[in-house]
Formats: C-alpha cells, sequence, structure tokens
C-alpha cells in the first residue's frame, strides 16, 4: 500500500491539523524549518490581512498563514492532482475564507489582483515556483521576476519568494526593494515592499 504524504499545520487556529500532499514529483513541498521561519519573521503582520500562495501546490503555506489570522487566502495551482489535494486541505479548514483557482499562476495571478483592486485591499504574495533545475522550468525564475515586476503597489503589502539559495533575484524587482533574505540550507526565503 502507498504511504501517504502529509504534513501538519505548525500554529494557530488549526494547529496539529493534518494536511495531504501531492506526490514529490509533481510539486516540493516547503520544509517545516522554512514555514516556521517564515512564520516567525510574518509574526502577527499578517492578522486581518490577505495572503495569496501564488504556486498553491497543497496549500500548506496558505492556510498556515489563515491558521495564524489572515483574513483571506488565495491559492493557484494549475496541476490537477494537486488542485484536487488543494481543494481537501481547503475544505478541512475554513472554505469561505479561501479562493482557490485552478490554472496558470502566472495568468490567474491577474485576476487576485483586480479582486484586490475591487475591494481596495492589500495581500502578501507568496511566491514558491518549482526549482529552476527541474525539467521544463529553466526559466520560471525569469517569468516570476517579470511578473512581480508588473504587480501594483497599491495592491501589496510585501512580496516573499521561496526559492534555491544559489539564485539571487537581487536588490529590486520593479518597483519593490528586498528588505530581508533568510537561508536555510537549499532554500531562502527573499522578502521585498
Amino acid at each position: 500500500m502507498k504511504k501517504e504524504l502529509s504534513t501538519r499545520i505548525i500554529g494557530g487556529r488549526f494547529r496539529g491539523k493534518k494536511l495531504r500532499l501531492p506526490s514529490k514529483q509533481t510539486t516540493r513541498s516547503s520544509k517545516s524549518i522554512l514555514k516556521e521561519a517564515l512564520f516567525n519573521i510574518l509574526q502577527f503582520d499578517i492578522v486581518d490581512k490577505n495572503f495569496v500562495e501564488v504556486f498553491g501546490g497543497s496549500g500548506s503555506v496558505g492556510l498556515e498563514a489563515l491558521s495564524r489570522g489572515a483574513k483571506r487566502v488565495y491559492f493557484i495551482e494549475k496541476d490537477k492532482d494537486s488542485y484536487q489535494i488543494l481543494r481537501k486541505n481547503v475544505e478541512s479548514c475554513d472554505q469561505d475564507a479561501c479562493v482557490v483557482r485552478y490554472g496558470d499562476a502566472f495568468d490567474l495571478i491577474w485576476d487576485v489582483v483586480e479582486d484586490l483592486k475591487r475591494a481596495k485591499e492589500k495581500a502578501y504574495f507568496y511566491f514558491d515556483p518549482p526549482f529552476s533545475i527541474r525539467e521544463g522550468y529553466e526559466d520560471i525564475y525569469d517569468k516570476v521576476a517579470l511578473t512581480i515586476k508588473k504587480l501594483p503597489k497599491e495592491v501589496v503589502e510585501a512580496v516573499i519568494i521561496e526559492h534555491m539559495s544559489s539564485y539571487d533575484f537581487g536588490k529590486e524587482l520593479g518597483p519593490f526593494k528586498l528588505f530581508k533574505k533568510r537561508k536555510y540550507g537549499k532554500s531562502t526565503l527573499s522578502f521585498y515592499r
């Protein structure tokens, strides 16, 4: 029998809740130590704020944000199996506080931007793209950088990128400046505002 992959929510109102993970061939889940570090940095900043997990995967980062007080969480996922798991994970938490979109993140992010503009609200945008060493994803970091540069400042609280430590996104991405960078082995978190 194949073992089901899972992770748990680390803190907040859903602390300990088990979340299913897609297969490792499909997505790469954020490590618990990295997730813990992210939310130690964000702490109470995300309370009553919007959070966008641009490459949704299992939704573990966005649901952690929800658990810790985020008001609304947006997820975008284009892999069908990952999307199904993401939907189930959202249903097990609070689906009324979540918006889940199925399709390409580079297209659907603009729908989220429009939602935020209409509501006159901002969000934390979390980008955790597939590592650029994966076949078919060699230019993913260039596409992420280009997308971030086009984000309108009025809808952005901050942009956080989880990426390979060997890659540097630079000090500025369009109107956004790097204000914090933390390395955790092969992964790094870069924060822009």
